[in-house]
Formats: structure tokens, sequence, C-alpha cells
């Protein structure tokens, strides 16, 4: 075996899941999940994500903000804790916090929910603005489409499970595109 390929090696992790076998690589990465108020759609994306990139055992950082700052400091949507406690996620330690310009020097990649939500990311960021660095939810699901995640505040529950089952789909693909190479 050739260094390279030991180095390379050692960089990979393999991992099991639903009956797929992948090689994750073992890059760093520190993720932001971005919607409105930071109570509802970013802290389900960044509860789903942290869940998977943990049964991964990748090296990534996920957190989540919000544009609008009405929420600042408030827990999740009592309906967005209840729909991922039932997935087997509790998100009742995540704390809702502000978009930054800053944001695009601390992170690799940002995901806004929606579209409007981009606006606000590029107007809060000003000159920081990276549009590299930035890609609408859902576009890990269904390529091209931007389509936003709709925002499930003062719907049913219904459309609380619609919302994370959309996120979780979404993040599944975004950890194939970023992360993973199927084995045969």
């Amino acid at each position: 075996m050739q260094f390279s390929e030991i180095t390379h090696l050692n960089t990979m992790t393999q991992v099991q899941e639903n009956s797929t076998t992948y090689l994750c690589k073992k890059i760093p990465m520190k993720v932001l999940m971005v919607c409105l108020g930071n109570i509802c759609r970013s802290p389900i994306a960044e509860g789903v994500l942290q869940q998977k990139v943990k049964q991964l055992g990748l090296d990534w950082e996920v957190e989540s903000a919000g544009t609008n700052g009405y929420h600042n400091g408030e827990r999740p949507h009592e309906m967005s804790q209840m729909v991922s406690k039932l997935n087997g996620i509790d998100i009742s330690g995540q704390r809702s916090r502000p978009f930054r310009a800053e944001d695009f020097e601390q992170y690799d990649l940002i995901i806004p929910m929606a579209a409007d939500v981009w606006r606000e990311m590029k107007y809060i960021a000003g000159k920081k603005y990276n549009a590299a660095k930035v890609e609408l939810l859902l576009n890990y699901s269904f390529p091209k489409t931007d389509l936003d995640v709709p925002d499930p505040w003062g719907r049913s529950v219904a459309a609380f499970h619609e919302v994370f089952n959309l996120i979780d789909h979404a993040c599944h693909a975004l950890i194939e595109q970023y992360q993973s190479t199927k084995q045969p």
C-alpha cells in the first residue's frame, strides 16, 4: 500500500446506513441553517443534520440562526420541538440567535430555508456576502428548483410534520453531495 493510499484511508470512514455502505470523507465543515425567526424550520434543520452527522461520525459543526430577530434567545417553537422529539431528536436546548454578516466568515456553508430568507441574508451581510457559500436547502433534494421549505408558523401540526420530512430528506441529500460516495 502506497503512502498516499494510507493517507487517503485515514481521511475516510466506512458507515453502514439502511443497507447502503458509504465511504465518508472526514473533512471538517461548519454549516449554518437559516430561517426567519430561528424557531420553526432552521432549528429542525439544525437538529436533523446534527443527528445525521453524529451517526456518520463526520466532523461537522451545525448551528442555526434567524434573519428577523423577533425571537432572539427563545427556544424553538413547541411544535418544532414536538415533531423533532417524535423523530428521536431533542432540540429543546437550542436558542434563537440573529444571523450576522460575520457568519459568512465563520461558516463554510450557509443554508437558507427559503428565497425570502436568502434575500434578507444578502441584505444583512452586505459586502461580506459570498454566494459560493449559499444554497437553498431543498435544492439538495430537488436540484435547481429553488423551492422553499414552507413556513409552518401558525399552521397545523401536520404542517410541522411535512416540514420535518422535507428537511430530513434534504439533509440526507446534502450529506451525500458533500461527503459520501456509495460503495457497491
